[in-house]
């Protein structure tokens, strides 16, 4: 049994754009083949910014109602976005769950590894990463974060200018794995156990989905396909930022979610 859990969450986000993302999750949601859909009744407001973090206030309540959400699954789970710091609550549980066996795949055009101090939007969703390894805003950590070996990030390769020289070295310093466009395929290799695949979709080149608030130019779909079809053992998965700029949503974007969810394992 797979349950899809749509978290219409787009405060996460500083774009202009960003109330995109709640019609893209719902959107989304929809072209993911699932056994049941759970929506989580997220705030639609926008919110304060506190510590560095937009919306931090938002940001609390609708992670209190996602893992009340989660709660009530046994079922794997595909969780929809929204903006990325809708995986914060699926993640932790998996981590929960998995101990130190779990991998986190995080498959990001963005290192999303930003805390309130080097990122002066203050957009959320470049710090969840960070977050979930303990260091970023304190009333979003989780109480058992990840360790850095288990991280590895894959299509990497847009950075906030003045700020990437700190992230590099705490990437180094840390010893997260990274793989950028051309050694994409890499990302797969060695990975044992259970692994937990999220994805922003402006990972993906413009040219095949342009749907996001920032894309970056990289990756085709079918090599995002190809490395999620090498995985054993995916116990969960989210797909994130999908954010369609009319009423309508591209026949040819809405082809890549589909096959991109049906090539998950769970």
């Amino acid at each position: 049994m797979t349950t899809v859990l749509c978290v219409p969450q787009w405060q996460g986000s500083c774009s202009v754009n960003a109330p995109r993302l709640a019609v893209g999750a719902r959107r989304s949601a929809g072209l993911v083949r699932a056994d049941r859909l759970v929506t989580v009744p997220v705030l639609d407001s926008g919110g304060d910014l506190d510590g560095g973090v937009r919306a931090l206030d938002v940001l609390l309540e609708n992670l209190r109602l996602t893992r009340e959400a989660l709660d009530g699954i046994d079922d794997a789970v595909i969780t929809v976005g929204g903006d990325c710091g809708v995986d914060l609550a699926p993640i932790a549980a998996a981590r929960a769950r998995y101990g130190n066996r779990l991998t986190v795949l995080w498959i990001d055009a963005h290192p999303d590894l930003y805390t309130p101090q080097t990122l002066p939007s203050g957009a959320f969703h470049g710090m969840v990463l960070r977050t979930l390894l303990g260091e970023g805003p304190a009333p979003l950590v989780p109480e058992l974060p990840l360790k850095p070996e288990q991280v590895i990030i894959a299509g990497l390769r847009a950075f906030e200018p003045d700020v990437r020289e700190q992230i590099e070295a705490y990437i180094d310093r840390a010893g997260i794995r990274c793989y950028g466009v051309e050694d994409f395929e890499r990302a797969a290799d060695g990975i044992t156990g259970p692994v937990y695949v999220h994805v922003d979709l402006d990972v993906l080149d413009p040219a095949a989905f342009g749907s996001t608030c920032y894309p970056e130019g990289g990756v085709a779909p079918q090599r995002v396909i190809a490395l999620v079809l090498r995985l054993d053992n995916v116990v969960g998965a989210a797909i994130t930022e999908h954010a369609p700029a009319d009423e309508f949503t591209d026949a040819g974007e809405a082809d890549v979610i589909r096959r991109l969810a049906a090539a998950l394992p769970l």
